[in-house]
């Protein structure tokens, strides 16, 4: 086999050689003509796979350095994130939802020249794990109660798991005893319990601010429901409303008896 090859490249070498000028020139333009219409099938074949493919970037996805784009540090709140600034930037809900990211968390964000947010966490806070029930408030917004305290979650989270209230969920939250926000975590059971969930107005009306010390209303004290609401104000003003009518009334009897 060694020997066949050694002719065949012996035979090509002696034709070479006994080419003209110009059939020499010939052979190189025809290698010429090969070698483009190979890159142009080549060019032509990785654009039939970006296009199977969804325009799927080929070869290593490049690195964002730190001179690339103007670096910004900050603090997320659950929502957004503070920079060291004093400036709020916005944070992608799906991003927070599947990062876990947790009230408290230290962020680094990178805004690249073509206007593009990076983000990177570089400084967890400690967490902490819990188990409670998945609510939602009257305008819509949802809350996991955990020991009566409830915790807002983003609504991205609540739609990547597919929760509904009265789900039994797993979240993480910041130790810190006035966190607000926390991370779903896993989904434990649906619709444990659909009447666990407590009913709130808003979250922040639910949240624990309140002591046993704080003054009753007088709707509170008639009623002897410190939960009492606007509905039940004007259910007791409704039922002063005839009494004060027949006061009236007898005030002007009296008055017309006393002439």
């Amino acid at each position: 086999m060694y020997k066949i090859k050694t002719n065949v490249n012996k035979s090509m070498s002696d034709d070479i050689k006994n080419l003209s000028d110009e059939e020499k020139a010939q052979k190189i333009q025809s290698l010429r003509d090969m070698i483009t219409s190979a890159e142009q099938t080549i060019q032509g074949a990785k654009a039939m796979l970006l296009q199977i493919e969804g325009k799927k970037k080929v070869g290593r996805k490049k690195k964002v350095d730190d001179e690339d784009g103007n670096i910004i540090q900050g603090t997320f709140d659950g929502q957004i994130m503070i920079g060291t600034d004093g400036k709020q930037y916005p944070v992608p809900a799906n991003y927070a939802s599947k990062s876990k990211l947790v009230e408290g968390d230290f962020l680094k964000l990178t805004i690249v020249p073509d206007g593009s947010f990076i983000y990177k966490q570089i400084g967890p806070v400690p967490r902490q794990n819990k188990i409670g029930i998945v609510g939602q408030d009257a305008s819509g917004n949802y809350f996991v109660a955990v020991d009566g305290k409830p915790f807002k979650v983003l609504l991205a989270s609540i739609t990547y798991f597919d929760v509904e209230p009265g789900d039994e969920v797993a979240i993480v939250t910041s130790q810190d005893e006035n966190a607000q926000w926390a991370s779903i975590e896993a989904v434990l059971q649906q619709n444990a319990d659909p009447t666990a969930a407590p009913a709130i107005e808003s979250l922040q009306q639910a949240t624990p601010e309140s002591t046993e010390d704080t003054p009753k209303t007088a709707t509170e004290i008639l009623t002897g429901n410190s939960d009492s609401g606007v509905d039940a104000g004007s259910d007791i003003i409704d039922e002063w409303i005839p009494d004060i009518d027949d006061i009236e009334k007898e005030i002007r009897e009296e008055m017309k008896q006393s002439e």
